[in-house]
Protein backbone atom coordinates (compact mmCIF):
# COMPACT_ATOMS: atom_id res chain seq x y z
CA UNK A 1 0.00 0.00 0.00
CA UNK A 2 1.57 3.67 -0.85
CA UNK A 3 1.05 5.52 2.32
CA UNK A 4 -1.02 8.75 2.48
CA UNK A 5 0.88 11.81 2.06
CA UNK A 6 0.30 14.89 3.86
CA UNK A 7 2.62 17.44 5.03
CA UNK A 8 5.16 15.76 6.91
CA UNK A 9 4.83 18.68 10.20
CA UNK A 10 0.95 18.37 10.41
CA UNK A 11 0.19 16.00 13.12
CA UNK A 12 -3.22 15.18 11.49
CA UNK A 13 -1.77 13.82 8.01
CA UNK A 14 0.07 11.47 10.27
CA UNK A 15 -2.43 10.06 12.26
CA UNK A 16 -4.30 9.81 8.78
CA UNK A 17 -1.75 7.96 7.30
CA UNK A 18 -1.26 5.78 10.69
CA UNK A 19 -5.05 5.11 10.53
CA UNK A 20 -5.14 4.15 6.85
CA UNK A 21 -1.98 1.78 7.40
CA UNK A 22 -4.14 -0.30 9.80
CA UNK A 23 -7.25 -0.49 8.28
CA UNK A 24 -5.19 -1.89 5.08
CA UNK A 25 -3.91 -4.57 7.30
CA UNK A 26 -7.00 -5.56 8.75
CA UNK A 27 -9.32 -5.02 5.98
CA UNK A 28 -8.84 -6.38 2.52
CA UNK A 29 -11.22 -4.20 0.35
CA UNK A 30 -9.21 -0.68 2.33
CA UNK A 31 -6.71 -2.57 0.95
CA UNK A 32 -7.17 -2.69 -2.72
CA UNK A 33 -8.18 1.14 -2.10
CA UNK A 34 -4.79 1.43 -0.52
CA UNK A 35 -3.74 0.54 -3.79
CA UNK A 36 -4.55 3.46 -5.92
CA UNK A 37 -2.29 6.21 -6.27
CA UNK A 38 -2.18 9.44 -4.01
CA UNK A 39 -1.99 12.82 -4.02
CA UNK A 40 -1.24 15.44 -0.90
CA UNK A 41 -3.84 15.48 1.72
CA UNK A 42 -5.88 18.77 1.22
CA UNK A 43 -6.44 19.37 5.23
CA UNK A 44 -7.64 22.71 6.12
CA UNK A 45 -6.91 25.23 8.90
CA UNK A 46 -10.18 25.60 11.10
CA UNK A 47 -12.32 28.78 11.95
CA UNK A 48 -14.70 30.85 9.59
CA UNK A 49 -12.98 30.60 6.48
CA UNK A 50 -13.14 26.81 6.22
CA UNK A 51 -16.81 27.20 7.11
CA UNK A 52 -17.60 29.35 5.00
CA UNK A 53 -15.84 27.59 1.98
CA UNK A 54 -17.66 23.86 2.67
CA UNK A 55 -20.93 25.97 2.59
CA UNK A 56 -19.90 26.93 -0.82
CA UNK A 57 -19.31 23.38 -1.52
CA UNK A 58 -22.88 22.34 -0.72
CA UNK A 59 -24.73 20.43 -3.47
CA UNK A 60 -22.31 21.90 -6.31
CA UNK A 61 -18.90 20.47 -7.88
CA UNK A 62 -15.46 20.30 -6.65
CA UNK A 63 -14.24 22.92 -9.46
CA UNK A 64 -17.03 25.16 -9.13
CA UNK A 65 -16.79 25.48 -5.61
CA UNK A 66 -13.05 26.26 -6.02
CA UNK A 67 -14.13 28.77 -8.86
CA UNK A 68 -16.19 30.51 -6.02
CA UNK A 69 -13.70 30.77 -3.28
CA UNK A 70 -11.31 32.20 -5.79
CA UNK A 71 -13.59 35.28 -6.56
CA UNK A 72 -14.46 35.24 -2.64
CA UNK A 73 -10.53 35.55 -1.98
CA UNK A 74 -10.43 38.03 -4.76
CA UNK A 75 -12.62 40.29 -2.65
CA UNK A 76 -11.41 39.08 0.50
CA UNK A 77 -8.25 37.94 0.75
CA UNK A 78 -8.35 37.54 4.80
CA UNK A 79 -11.77 36.36 5.24
CA UNK A 80 -13.14 37.45 8.82
CA UNK A 81 -16.73 37.22 9.97
CA UNK A 82 -16.30 41.03 10.06
CA UNK A 83 -14.85 41.91 6.75
CA UNK A 84 -17.57 39.33 5.32
CA UNK A 85 -20.74 41.01 7.07
CA UNK A 86 -19.37 44.48 5.07
CA UNK A 87 -19.23 42.74 1.99
CA UNK A 88 -22.86 43.79 -0.54
CA UNK A 89 -25.56 41.04 -1.86
CA UNK A 90 -24.42 41.78 -4.89
CA UNK A 91 -20.78 41.28 -4.30
CA UNK A 92 -21.79 38.02 -3.37
CA UNK A 93 -23.73 37.51 -5.99
CA UNK A 94 -20.88 37.55 -8.22
CA UNK A 95 -18.31 35.59 -5.70
CA UNK A 96 -21.30 32.80 -6.79
CA UNK A 97 -23.22 32.98 -3.79
CA UNK A 98 -26.46 32.06 -4.15
CA UNK A 99 -29.24 33.65 -2.11
CA UNK A 100 -29.53 30.68 0.27
CA UNK A 101 -25.99 30.17 0.81
CA UNK A 102 -25.61 34.04 1.47
CA UNK A 103 -28.00 34.07 4.45
CA UNK A 104 -26.08 30.82 5.76
CA UNK A 105 -22.56 32.40 5.63
CA UNK A 106 -23.97 35.81 6.91
CA UNK A 107 -25.68 33.88 9.68
CA UNK A 108 -22.02 31.52 10.55
CA UNK A 109 -20.30 35.36 10.74
CA UNK A 110 -23.08 37.01 12.85
CA UNK A 111 -23.15 33.80 15.16
CA UNK A 112 -19.84 34.27 15.52
CA UNK A 113 -19.38 38.15 16.36
CA UNK A 114 -22.48 37.86 18.47
CA UNK A 115 -20.95 35.24 20.45
CA UNK A 116 -23.47 32.08 19.66
CA UNK A 117 -20.48 30.34 17.92
CA UNK A 118 -17.15 30.28 18.56
CA UNK A 119 -14.89 27.96 16.09
CA UNK A 120 -11.77 27.63 18.96
CA UNK A 121 -14.52 26.43 21.66
CA UNK A 122 -16.04 23.92 18.91
CA UNK A 123 -12.36 22.86 18.34
CA UNK A 124 -12.24 21.75 21.73
CA UNK A 125 -15.03 19.42 22.07
CA UNK A 126 -15.69 15.92 22.21
CA UNK A 127 -16.98 14.78 18.19
CA UNK A 128 -20.62 14.49 18.98
CA UNK A 129 -21.20 17.73 20.77
CA UNK A 130 -18.48 19.80 18.40
CA UNK A 131 -20.99 17.86 15.58
CA UNK A 132 -24.03 19.42 17.72
CA UNK A 133 -22.45 22.86 17.72
CA UNK A 134 -22.23 23.23 14.27
CA UNK A 135 -25.36 21.69 12.64
CA UNK A 136 -27.02 24.30 15.17
CA UNK A 137 -26.17 26.67 13.00
CA UNK A 138 -28.66 27.46 9.70
CA UNK A 139 -27.41 25.52 6.13
CA UNK A 140 -25.15 23.24 8.15
CA UNK A 141 -25.96 19.57 7.98
CA UNK A 142 -24.64 16.45 9.20
CA UNK A 143 -22.19 16.79 5.85
CA UNK A 144 -20.67 19.82 6.43
CA UNK A 145 -20.08 19.17 10.23
CA UNK A 146 -18.61 15.96 9.82
CA UNK A 147 -16.63 17.72 6.68
CA UNK A 148 -14.95 20.31 9.06
CA UNK A 149 -14.41 18.05 11.98
CA UNK A 150 -11.96 15.63 9.81
CA UNK A 151 -10.53 17.74 7.55
CA UNK A 152 -10.10 20.94 10.00
CA UNK A 153 -9.88 19.23 13.06
CA UNK A 154 -7.91 15.98 11.86
CA UNK A 155 -10.45 14.25 14.27
CA UNK A 156 -10.06 10.43 13.16
CA UNK A 157 -13.80 8.84 13.29
CA UNK A 158 -15.92 10.85 10.63
CA UNK A 159 -17.57 9.28 7.85
CA UNK A 160 -19.50 11.86 5.96
CA UNK A 161 -21.59 9.13 4.52
CA UNK A 162 -24.21 11.84 2.77
CA UNK A 163 -21.57 12.09 0.20
CA UNK A 164 -22.10 10.83 -3.29
CA UNK A 165 -18.41 10.27 -4.03
CA UNK A 166 -17.91 8.35 -1.01
CA UNK A 167 -21.18 6.29 -1.75
CA UNK A 168 -20.18 5.38 -5.24
CA UNK A 169 -16.61 4.74 -4.14
CA UNK A 170 -17.98 1.67 -1.60
CA UNK A 171 -20.22 0.42 -4.35
CA UNK A 172 -17.31 -0.01 -6.94
CA UNK A 173 -15.13 -1.19 -3.97
CA UNK A 174 -17.37 -3.94 -2.79
CA UNK A 175 -18.73 -4.73 -6.13
CA UNK A 176 -22.24 -4.06 -5.13
CA UNK A 177 -24.81 -3.50 -7.71
CA UNK A 178 -26.58 -0.61 -6.25
CA UNK A 179 -25.26 2.41 -4.84
CA UNK A 180 -25.92 2.27 -1.07
CA UNK A 181 -27.55 5.22 0.94
CA UNK A 182 -26.09 7.47 3.80
CA UNK A 183 -27.70 4.95 6.12
CA UNK A 184 -26.28 1.94 4.51
CA UNK A 185 -22.59 3.35 4.01
CA UNK A 186 -22.87 4.73 7.62
CA UNK A 187 -23.82 0.94 8.67
CA UNK A 188 -21.16 -0.89 6.44
CA UNK A 189 -18.69 1.76 8.07
CA UNK A 190 -18.80 0.86 11.89
CA UNK A 191 -16.72 -2.11 10.71
CA UNK A 192 -14.29 0.81 10.37
CA UNK A 193 -14.01 2.11 13.87
CA UNK A 194 -12.03 3.81 15.37
CA UNK A 195 -10.53 4.98 11.80
CA UNK A 196 -13.27 5.80 9.53
CA UNK A 197 -11.66 9.56 8.82
CA UNK A 198 -9.05 7.77 7.41
CA UNK A 199 -11.63 4.73 5.69
CA UNK A 200 -13.06 8.36 4.58
CA UNK A 201 -9.90 9.55 2.33
CA UNK A 202 -9.43 5.94 1.21
CA UNK A 203 -12.76 5.90 -0.56
CA UNK A 204 -12.22 9.65 -1.69
CA UNK A 205 -9.28 8.58 -3.32
CA UNK A 206 -10.30 5.41 -4.80
CA UNK A 207 -13.22 7.01 -6.40
CA UNK A 208 -11.06 9.84 -7.68
CA UNK A 209 -8.60 6.93 -9.57
CA UNK A 210 -11.26 4.95 -10.44
CA UNK A 211 -13.42 7.74 -11.81
CA UNK A 212 -10.39 8.95 -14.52
CA UNK A 213 -9.71 5.30 -15.22
CA UNK A 214 -13.22 5.01 -16.21
CA UNK A 215 -13.23 8.42 -18.28
CA UNK A 216 -10.20 7.42 -20.39
CA UNK A 217 -11.76 3.96 -21.51
CA UNK A 218 -10.72 1.28 -18.70
CA UNK A 219 -12.87 -1.60 -18.45
CA UNK A 220 -16.33 -0.71 -16.54
CA UNK A 221 -17.04 -2.87 -13.81
CA UNK A 222 -20.34 -4.90 -14.34
CA UNK A 223 -23.18 -3.30 -12.00
CA UNK A 224 -21.56 0.21 -11.08
CA UNK A 225 -22.61 3.71 -11.79
CA UNK A 226 -20.56 7.15 -12.83
CA UNK A 227 -21.61 9.70 -10.59
CA UNK A 228 -21.38 13.21 -11.51
CA UNK A 229 -20.63 16.63 -8.89
CA UNK A 230 -21.01 16.65 -5.26
CA UNK A 231 -22.88 14.80 -3.03
CA UNK A 232 -26.70 15.77 -1.93
CA UNK A 233 -24.52 17.53 1.07
CA UNK A 234 -26.59 18.43 3.81
CA UNK A 235 -30.18 16.93 2.54
CA UNK A 236 -30.97 14.47 5.14
CA UNK A 237 -30.06 10.96 4.29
Amino acid sequence: MQPLVGPPSDPRARAFCQDAAILAAGHSAMARAGAAPWTRLRLRRPGFPTLVQLILEQQVSTVAAAAMWRRLIGELPRPTPRRFVALDDMTLKACGFSRQKTVYARGLAEAILDGRFDPDTVAGMDDDSALEAICALKGFGRWTAECYLLFALGRRDMMPAADLALQVGWQWLAGMTERPDAKGLRRDAEAWAPYRSAAALLLWRFYLCETARRRAGGPHKPGSTQSRGRPDADRAP
